[in-house]
C-alpha cells in the first residue's frame, strides 16, 4: 500500500512510517521543512515537502494522487498560537480531505485527540481551548464527506516503549495515557485493507472501521484484537 502521512516527521508519523516501511509498504510523508527529509529517509519512507497551509490545491492532490489511504497526523505543536490551531488543525484537515476527494483516495484516518466533541471547561486555556474546538470542527467537517474516515482519539500521550496492549473503543473509554507508539501501531492496524462486503448500486468496499470515532488509551487487549472488535459485525455507523 501507498499511504500518505501527513505531519510526517511528527512522532506518531515517524514510529507509524517506521512500521509500514518494516511491513512492506510505502509510506509518503509530508513535511515542512526540508532539514527533515533525512530521518525519514533513513527510515525507509519518502519524504515530501508540502505545507498543508499554503500549498496550491493542485500540489495537495497530485501529492495523495495514486495513495491507497492518508492519515492525517499533523498538528500546530506546544507553544503554537490559538490562531494556528485552526489553521493546521482544523484547516490543515479539511485541505487535505479536500484532496483527497479531488483524488478519489477514500481512506482516511484523522488523529484527533481526547476531549474533542466536548466543550472545553469554563476558566480552559485559551490556546487549549482552541485547539480542542479546532479539533471538534476537523471531526464535525470529516464526517460530512463521501470518504471511509476513521477517526482516532488517544489519550495522554507519552513517550514510553510500546506495550503492544490498549483499550480501543467508541467514546467515552475513560481518561489515561498511552505511548505514542503504541498510538503509531493502532494508525498501522487501521489501515489493514480488510473490508466489508458492500453491494449496492455504485457502491464502493469499505474498511471495517469505515464511520467510526474511537478512543484509545493504555489497556489489557492486543492491538490487533482491539482493532478487530471494533471493526466487527456488531458495529454500527
Amino acid at each position: 500500500m501507498r499511504i500518505v502521512l501527513a505531519g510526517g516527521h511528527g512522532k506518531i508519523a515517524l514510529l507509524a512510517a517506521e512500521l509500514l516501511v518494516r511491513d512492506g509498504h510505502q509510506a509518503v510523508a509530508l513535511i515542512r521543512n526540508p532539514d527533515h527529509a533525512p530521518e525519514l529517509t533513513a527510515l525507509g519512507a519518502e519524504p515530501l515537502v508540502l505545507d498543508l497551509e499554503h500549498a496550491a490545491d493542485g500540489d495537495l492532490t497530485d501529492a495523495v494522487k495514486g495513495s491507497d489511504a492518508i492519515v492525517f497526523a499533523a498538528g500546530a505543536g506546544p507553544g503554537s498560537s490559538a490562531e494556528r490551531k485552526y489553521t493546521v488543525d482544523l484547516g490543515g484537515s479539511v485541505r487535505l480531505a479536500d484532496a483527497a476527494e479531488r483524488a478519489s483516495v477514500s481512506r482516511f484516518v484523522q488523529i484527533s485527540a481526547m476531549g474533542a466533541g466536548q466543550d472545553p471547561a469554563p476558566g480552559t486555556d485559551e490556546v487549549w481551548a482552541a485547539y480542542i474546538d479546532a479539533k471538534t470542527k476537523a471531526e464535525t467537517d470529516l464526517r460530512t464527506r463521501d470518504l471511509d474516515w476513521t477517526i482516532l482519539r488517544p489519550g495522554r500521550l507519552v513517550d514510553t516503549e510500546p506495550t503492544g496492549l490498549v483499550t480501543l473503543g467508541a467514546p467515552p473509554v475513560g481518561r489515561a495515557e498511552v505511548s505514542r507508539a503504541d498510538v503509531a501501531a493502532v494508525v498501522v492496524a487501521l489501515l489493514s485493507p480488510t473490508t466489508v462486503s458492500d453491494t449496492g448500486a455504485g457502491s464502493r468496499p469499505k474498511s471495517t472501521t469505515a464511520s467510526l470515532t474511537l478512543e484509545l488509551i493504555e489497556g489489557t487487549t492486543p492491538i490487533a484484537e482491539a482493532v478487530e472488535r471494533v471493526g466487527g459485525p456488531s458495529h454500527t455507523d
